[in-house]
């Protein structure tokens, strides 16, 4: 990875808080917040709840799980238990925490579901094409060809709970593309083990809620206009249920390369190892599940709308697509939107 724990190298969250902004309209004696830099990225944290909780305390646990999961999963330091993992040249078994191997079993039913285009082993492409150093560099056909053989988690092999076998030794994982939704999910259950059930979670632009605020108002969270060159609000999602809502939002047009009229996403394609070229630009999945989320989000925008929303469409999973042709911006919803209850789009 970059300099961060969790910068997306197959996806890049661009959901904001709406909620955040409007905190006049919120008590402001009865709504805590937390905010600060963790994993390369920031995080936010509203909460209110009819259990005392005490701020301090709550800060300590979130910190401290913070930093777990970033020893855990980070790929841009050497020491983490994945980059120890990845620096194994071995086809032999291999001891894997099972936090670990939960994740990577999560994401391949995903990349099962997208044909492979999603796939965590894709982190080589990633080092090919350069965006980990923010310079492009092409791979000529040959390059390309030998680089792909090292991809696939077909070659990954589950043996139990805390064990995985490498069929190919040079097979090296990225977690980047769940691992944040991950990190959502685990601070929101932090909360909940607190006796915290009215909360906005959300890190890096990865999100879920559950309740609402302490005024009776729903959480309202502000989707981005897919622009590469400016922030404007595109969408509102008001969450009028209660129950944990996770909004995951994956996009191609904060982190490409132009090259001789010439845009490559860093978006790849594990089957082909080259950045998509559709004109899908921004993929939102809304889920009860924030890892889900969070994988499916980078798998449906690595598709693009067509088999994007046959996919999305298969496995039940409500998901907002939006295309760019030239300046406009045309929107297309798989069937599991029309089905969520208590949620508003506009």
């Amino acid at each position: 990875m970059k300099t961060t724990t969790y910068y997306k190298l197959t996806t890049i969250m661009v959901a904001v808080l709406l909620a955040l902004a409007n905190v006049s309209c919120v008590k402001q004696k009865d709504l805590k917040k937390l905010s600060g830099n963790t994993q390369g990225t920031s995080y936010h944290i509203s909460f209110w709840s009819n259990t005392p909780a005490d701020l301090k305390t709550v800060e300590k646990n979130l910190n401290t799980e913070l930093a777990r999961i970033d020893q855990q999963l980070s790929n841009y330091r050497p020491d983490s238990a994945i980059e120890q993992f990845n620096a194994l040249i071995s086809d032999q078994a291999l001891p894997v925490d099972a936090e670990i191997v939960n994740l990577i079993e999560q994401a391949r039913a995903v990349s099962i579901a997208s044909d492979g285009c999603y796939d965590l082993t894709i982190k080589p492409l990633f080092d090919l094409w350069g965006f980990n150093h923010d310079q492009l560099s092409a791979p000529d056909a040959a390059t390309l060809k030998s680089t792909l053989q090292n991809i696939g988690l077909t070659q990954l092999e589950r043996l139990d709970a805390t064990h995985l076998r490498k069929h190919n030794a040079n097979l090296r994982i990225d977690l980047s593309s769940i691992g944040q939704g991950y990190s959502v999910n685990r601070i929101s259950n932090l909360l909940e083990q607190q006796h915290i059930d009215n909360y906005l979670v959300e890190i890096g632009g990865e999100l879920q809620t559950r309740g609402q605020k302490p005024d009776g108002k729903p959480w309202r969270i502000a989707l981005e206009k897919p622009l590469s060159g400016e922030r404007t609000l595109h969408k509102i999602i008001t969450i009028q249920r209660t129950t944990p809502l996770a909004i995951m939002t994956s996009g191609t047009y904060r982190h490409y390369f132009d090259v001789d009229g010439i845009r490559y996403s860093h978006i790849l394609d594990a089957r082909t190892g080259k950045p998509v070229t559709h004109s899908t630009v921004s993929v939102s999945v809304l889920h009860d599940d924030a890892t889900q989320a969070d994988a499916w989000s980078t798998a449906l925008l690595c598709l693009g709308k067509t088999a994007g929303l046959a996919a999305a469409n298969k496995a039940g999973i409500a998901a907002l697509f939006i295309e760019q042709q030239g300046h406009a911006f045309n929107e297309f919803n798989s069937a599991a939107m029309a089905t969520l209850q208590q949620v508003s789009i506009k």
